[in-house]
């Protein structure tokens, strides 16, 4: 399992934009092979920064989301929405507490 968090700061004028192809696309990455998990959150402070934070089977599951149509139709309108470039890390989980 690898936690992939994706942090994208948006022009604030596009926020909306990216809120509503977000909601039209969320169930369709959260029901892709391999994806068990799906969150967004946005920044308290800088309110134009979000971040994704999502669990994935495998690094190969993670792949082929990220070669797949859909991402790339997601990614092609959100991509021009950025004010900034976006940061992306995959990380293990070392310990959880709940």
């Amino acid at each position: 399992m690898l936690t992939r968090i994706v942090k994208l700061s948006f022009k604030p004028e596009d926020i909306e934009v990216f809120l509503d192809i977000f909601e039209s696309s969320k169930t369709l990455i959260r029901a892709f092979e391999g994806c068990e998990f799906l969150e967004l959150y946005r920044d308290k402070h800088q309110t134009n920064v979000f971040f994704t934070y999502s669990y994935w089977v495998s690094e190969n599951h993670l792949e082929n989301y990220r070669n797949s149509t859909l991402f790339k139709s997601i990614w092609s309108k959100t991509k021009v929405l950025f004010n900034a470039k976006p940061e992306a890390w995959s990380v293990d989980t070392l310990e959880s507490l709940k």
